[in-house]
């Protein structure tokens, strides 16, 4: 019969809050040891018998070779997201005490009866992430994932940073202050206007956006600072995707595993906080006691299990996989006419993204957006790159190579990918997930810019279709000024489009009346019915209500802010300083832009005179 495991009766005997504390099994065999490995693509071990585990993760096909040939071990290989979901409703339904919350600042653990356990989302953070829909034991769906993951975010560390591990980089974001970085609501219309708009001055606008005005090099920032900056703009990242995804699954209960939690208090709390106010408070994050070895313990599961066989990462492809693309062709702009164009979502792109949705003329509404626009973009590729200008980042960008930095499943599991839940080997598993050093010096910039680009306009790109899909919406129209005129930009945009709604929603990018160009329609303001929207939203149009409230001030308050709020008259000219050097720099970008519009308009006239 092979050797079993006998969960009956397993308990946690420690403080819960001491980190992963062991799992007792009092009725399991002392003398039948048995062990699983959840290997990651980084992660070895060690031995010196021949002998043969249990193993699971991209690790175990990447590393198997090795085990074998230098450890003599063989490792009997089961599917990652099997193990995951088992370990998951292994210490769900055996496990008193395995499930908790934590919310600023504070844990508490939740009881969840096994008969009311099913259905729930469960987001486990690796190096990418991946989302799964669990309705049963061994009953589960891959409906989506993001790259933008804890390898992102390790590997954005590691260049910006110096940090040689993840704890290091947890530990720095602990004393770091992201204001210093961030771009928040005050900084952009300043007090009074967040007042008559009602609006908190802390809100999140845009990460790193403070950087585009700064005359500061990476050198000159603390690494502390930039550590702060990156756990708050990919955990509030990684809950705003959840929160679309549980949405229009018609989810309530949201469950977050991984090794890249590592039961650290601020990443719990910002996702926490994040998932609570995109939800509006009807949806509450949950984390698990060993939220670092679910697909450890969902191999340990395995011994003895007569279903093994259903285990196995070469299983074709399933039908219900989400993730295979499907693109068509863009619809022309002839196919347009106003009987036909309400509703849509229109997404401005610019320091930060804000989504609206428009039903008629003059009526429209702003749904959500997001802190992760052309401002985290230009952000990063300033300190990173070294580059002055959106257009100087975007033509590095072309003559780079985002492979040289990205993390594919190809890497992970080999040639074949992840066929099980329809991942090609070519598709991005984590942005930045290949970086393994910390000197900027030993990679191309244009290999950075590359990886920039695709990473964060295939962010907006998949959440806009998440926006669109829970709205109705099959059409999205594109503008803002980190996108238009843009090719590379909008291209991106476009295959991102393509890939997530496979085809069924409609990408469109609006810049100047009248203008067609050749990756998508340009339409009039008039006949979009927006044509007010700079006068009557200008405020919220570009505020993107993304969910940071400032409980972490940036500096001690002046006596002047203690005694009442107002600012010195030498801060007020500073910030008008600062807004006037924003508003030349858009000027001469726009006369640019209109100076190579009016040059390709006279080219055009001249073809058709032709």
């Amino acid at each position: 019969m092979g050797r079993q495991i006998d969960l009956s009766g397993a308990e946690i005997r420690a403080d819960p809050g001491d980190g992963s504390p062991p799992i007792f099994l009092p009725r399991q065999p002392a003398a039948s040891p048995l062990l699983a490995l959840d290997i990651g693509g980084t992660t070895t071990g060690s031995s010196k018998e021949n002998m043969t585990l249990k193993a699971t993760g991209g690790g175990s096909y990447k590393f198997g070779d090795d085990f074998r040939q230098k450890l003599g071990v063989s490792l009997d290989k089961l599917d990652e997201m099997d193990s995951v979901v088992s370990g998951a409703n292994f210490l769900l339904q055996n496990v008193p005490g395995a499930a908790f919350t934590h919310m600023s600042g504070k844990r508490n653990s939740i009881d969840i009866s096994p008969d009311n356990l099913f259905p729930y989302l469960l987001v486990n953070i690796g190096s990418g992430v991946s989302i799964l829909k669990v309705t049963g034991n061994r009953k589960f769906e891959r409906v989506t994932g993001t790259h933008i993951g804890g390898g992102t975010m390790f590997g954005l560390a590691k260049l910006l940073t110096g940090c040689k591990s993840y704890d290091e980089f947890l530990q720095l974001s602990q004393k770091g202050d992201n204001f210093v970085l961030d771009l928040v609501v005050k900084d952009i219309c300043g007090e009074l206007a967040c007042q008559k708009q009602g609006l908190s001055t802390s809100t999140l606008a845009s990460s790193f956006g403070k950087v585009i005005t700064s005359m500061k090099k990476l050198a000159d920032y603390k690494p502390e600072d930039l550590a702060s900056a990156l756990l708050s703009a990919f955990t509030y990242n990684i809950a705003q995707i959840s929160f679309l995804v549980a949405s229009l699954l018609g989810l309530r209960r949201v469950f977050f595993g991984g090794s890249y939690i590592r039961g650290h208090k601020s990443t719990m709390d910002n996702i926490s906080y994040a998932l609570d106010f995109w939800s509006e408070s009807q949806m509450q994050a949950s984390f698990l006691q060993h939220e670092g070895y679910l697909g450890a313990l969902g191999a340990l599961m395995s011994y003895g299990d007569p279903r093994d066989e259903n285990l196995n990462l070469e299983e074709s492809q399933e039908e219900n996989s989400h993730e295979a693309a499907g693109p068509t062709d863009v619809t022309s702009a002839d196919e347009h006419n106003d009987s036909n164009i309400f509703p849509y979502l229109l997404v401005n792109i610019g320091s930060g993204v804000s989504m609206i949705e428009v039903i008629g003329k003059g009526k429209f509404e702003r749904i959500i957006g997001s802190h992760l626009g052309g401002g985290t973009i230009l952000g990063l590729a300033r300190l990173l790159t070294g580059c002055s200008s959106y257009e100087e980042f975007l033509d590095l960008s072309r003559r780079g190579d985002n492979l040289a930095v990205d993390l594919t499943v190809g890497d992970i599991y080999g040639e074949r990918g992840y066929p099980k839940i329809g991942l090609p080997a070519s598709t991005t598993a984590a942005s930045f997930g290949k970086v393994n050093s910390g000197k900027l010096s030993e990679y191309k910039a244009e290999d950075l810019a590359a990886a920039l680009l695709n990473s964060f306009t295939y962010n907006i790109g998949q959440i806009a279709y998440f926006v669109a899909n829970l709205s109705g919406l099959k059409r999205i129209f594109f503008r803002g000024a980190y996108v238009c005129g843009h090719e590379k930009t909008m291209d991106k945009i476009s295959r991102s489009l393509k890939y997530w709604s496979k085809g069924e929603v409609q990408t469109t990018f609006l810049c100047h009346e009248g203008f067609l160009g050749t990756l998508g329609a340009f339409w009039s303001y008039e006949n979009m019915g927006i044509d007010g929207l700079a006068s009557h939203e200008v405020i919220r149009e570009v505020l993107l209500g993304a969910p940071y409230t400032g409980q972490f001030p940036s500096s001690p308050l002046t006596p002047e802010q203690e005694n009442g709020g107002n600012t010195t008259a030498e801060a007020e000219v500073e910030r008008l300083r600062r807004d006037n050097a924003v508003l030349k720099s858009e000027l001469e970008w726009l006369q640019r832009e209109n100076a190579e519009l009016k040059a390709k308009l006279v080219k055009s006239d001249e073809a058709a005179t032709l």
